[in-house]
């Protein structure tokens, strides 16, 4: 088993044993079995989904940190939103928001865009978990 723990600015999130977690790092999905190696890593916006007793949750989260670490799973997020707590109204005002400034935004270099995607990728992730799709 795994001791998940998942802490945003405002609150404690989740905090329990589970089977495995699966996070959206910034290089890709990473899946986390117990005994897993020590990890550190950026997240990016996406959704956070576990195992527990046979059930999975997920978890729509905007970027923050994981670490892993003796069959310990620390994840320090922005915000971390189940598909209950999502205002799907507000999530694709924010995708369109972001899509908007991304269009305008067209001809400035990637790296100043990174903010405008991140928003873009939180609010997919946000629709994805409450069935939305993107």
């Amino acid at each position: 088993m795994l001791r998940l723990e998942i802490v945003t600015p405002e609150k404690r999130v989740f905090d329990a044993e589970v089977e495995s977690v699966t996070v959206p790092t910034a290089s890709g999905e990473a899946g986390i079995f117990p005994n897993h190696a020590p990890l550190v890593s950026a997240l990016k916006p996406g959704i956070l989904s576990y195992s527990q007793k046979g059930t999975s949750e997920k978890l729509a989260v905007s970027g923050g940190f994981v670490e892993v670490s003796a069959n310990k799973v620390s994840v320090l997020a922005d915000t971390a939103e189940t598909a209950e707590e999502v205002d799907g109204d507000s999530a694709r005002s924010d995708r369109e928001a972001a899509e908007k400034a991304l269009a305008a935004a067209a001809t400035s270099p990637v790296e100043e865009n990174a903010p405008l995607q991140k928003k873009l990728e939180s609010a997919n992730a946000r629709i994805a978990i409450t069935g939305g799709g993107k």
